[in-house]
């Protein structure tokens, strides 16, 4: 897939909650509708790629770190996060990613929950990060 190249314009997610599951490596596994809609991607150009397809460059990379190590050590992670849509705009959400654990209690990927950011929090989100852009 190319690039995708991010437009200061936002889209508005509403209604129904994203689901999306992963495998250790972030690769997708499965996506619902709501998913699909939001990102702005089919489903199979979704399945089998990364992520990290809807990480968008405002997003400090701390931000990840933090999820990523609090996954990997079993927990839940919660969250709020600035994302990338195919088509360029931006989408708010709030964020529940969950550690998938087979019978054999080995982990084995990930399962992510989305909804809409409240309006107040991204207005919180983006003084915020304008203010550490500033430094």
């Amino acid at each position: 897939m190319s690039k995708v190249v991010p437009k200061n314009e936002e889209y508005l997610f509403e209604g129904k909650v994203a689901i999306v599951q992963t495998d250790l490596s972030g690769n997708i596994t499965f996506a619902n509708r709501k998913f699909c809609e939001v990102s702005g991607y089919t489903l199979g150009e979704l399945l089998g790629s990364n992520i990290n397809i809807t990480k968008h460059p405002d997003t400090h990379e701390s931000i990840f770190e933090k999820m990523w190590n609090t996954l990997k050590s079993g927990q839940v992670y919660n969250g709020m996060l600035k994302n990338l849509r195919k088509d360029g705009l931006y989408y708010w959400i709030d964020i529940e990613i969950a550690p998938i654990f087979n019978k054999q209690d080995q982990m084995t990927g990930y399962i992510s929950v989305s909804k809409p950011s409240p309006r107040k929090n991204i207005q919180e989100n983006e003084k915020l990060q304008q203010n550490s852009d500033n430094r």
